[in-house]
């Protein structure tokens, strides 16, 4: 009988040694999200690596099993801590399993109990820059390795995590276009430079240079008055828009425009000579006459500036041959320009016509003689 007691009793252990092992798991997870949550905590005080791989080990103690795995507090964890490693660990010197960016996104998209998530607002929160940031790391990398394909994607799920952030938007513009998808580019520019909010000279320069590029200079106009209306004090945009329209022999638009541009840069030879040749094309000899003047004093040795003033003044005399003065400052201003570029022969030609017109006989023979010598060679 004694025997039958002491093989009853060892079933009865042993039934209850079974039942407390299947009843310490919620137990045994329980104490590892604790802990791991403390292990936390003192990281993030005091930033001890130990501290993090201490809360690392519990988090995926807590972690094991299906039922610990659909755990709120427990996916929380877990998102904390390798949201964390996925920054302090950029180089992956430890092992894992995953990598920790998969590891901490696949977490955040879990988060998802709104009946919880606003009592842990700011943990999740937590989870989401510093995942922006784990992300932001690789695709910094991969643009200082050229390798802008890696860096469109890792900018793009920047861009998912971090929402409206204007400068990873701009960032996924410029990869647009540098990895050929212009059309990608010119569709985000397009969509934060609509609103004065999001948009800035820079983004509207950028995006009027891709117009010009694919050589849809009206959309790159259109652009340009955009950025004139949302940022009309720009200088860079103002001077882009007068390239534009010098380019395409917009001259009348240039002329309203030229007293603001010279306003921000009054010794800008380049300019000022823009300016007096609008002026001239538009027929405001007088205006033009005083730009060219202004680009003379700039730089005494300015081809342009001496040539078209000293054609201005011969127009001139060929109208009035007996204004003596506009005779000499013609012939000053051309010989000037001749002196700076002794072969040229639109100078070389208008020289002939003055000295013609004045009736100097030697200077016009001595003149046709180089023109004869040119065409020969």
């Amino acid at each position: 009988m004694n025997h039958l007691r002491t093989r009853g009793s060892m079933k009865c252990l042993v039934a209850i040694a079974v039942l407390l092992a299947l009843g310490a798991s919620p137990v045994r997870a329980q104490s590892n999200l604790k802990e791991g949550n403390n292990s936390f905590a003192r990281y993030t005080k005091s930033k001890d690596f130990k501290d993090l791989e201490a809360a690392r080990k519990f988090a995926d103690e807590a972690f094991k099993t299906k039922r610990d795995s659909t755990n709120f507090r427990n996916i929380l964890l877990r998102g904390l801590v390798y949201s964390t490693l996925a920054v302090v660990d950029s180089n992956r010197a430890q092992k894992y399993t995953a990598d920790p960016n998969d590891i901490a996104l696949y977490a955040l998209k879990r988060l998802n109990n709104k009946s919880v998530d606003f009592e842990y607002g700011p943990q999740i929160d937590y989870i989401r820059r510093s995942l922006a940031k784990a992300y932001l790391i690789k695709a910094n990398r991969a643009v200082a390795a050229a390798n802008y394909e890696e860096a469109f994607h890792q900018y793009r799920m920047v861009d998912s995590i971090s929402g409206n952030t204007i400068d990873v938007k701009h960032n996924l513009a410029i990869l647009s276009s540098k990895t050929g998808n212009e059309e990608n580019a010119i569709n985000r520019y397009k969509a934060f430079t609509a609103q004065a909010e999001t948009s800035s000279p820079t983004y509207i320069l950028e995006l009027a240079e891709l117009y010009q590029k694919k050589g849809d200079n009206r959309e790159m106009l259109n652009t340009l008055l955009t950025g004139r209306q949302q940022f009309p004090e720009s200088k860079e945009i103002l001077f882009t828009l007068i390239n534009l329209y010098m380019a395409s022999e917009a001259y009348e638009a240039v002329v309203p425009l030229g007293d603001e541009a010279i306003a921000h840069e009054p010794e800008n030879v380049s300019l000022n000579y823009l300016v007096g040749y609008a002026n001239e094309m538009q027929g405001n000899n007088e205006v033009a006459k005083k730009h060219y003047e202004k680009v003379i004093s700039l730089d005494a040795n300015n081809f342009e500036g001496n040539l078209e003033l000293g054609l201005l003044y011969l127009k001139e005399y060929v109208a009035n041959p007996g204004n003596e003065e506009v005779q000499r400052k013609a012939q000053e201003h051309l010989l000037k320009a001749n002196q700076i570029q002794p072969s040229e022969v639109n100078t070389l030609k208008s020289l002939a016509v003055l000295y013609d017109q004045s009736g100097d006989v030697i200077q016009l023979e001595r003149v046709n003689n180089i023109l004869n010598q040119l065409t020969i060679n």
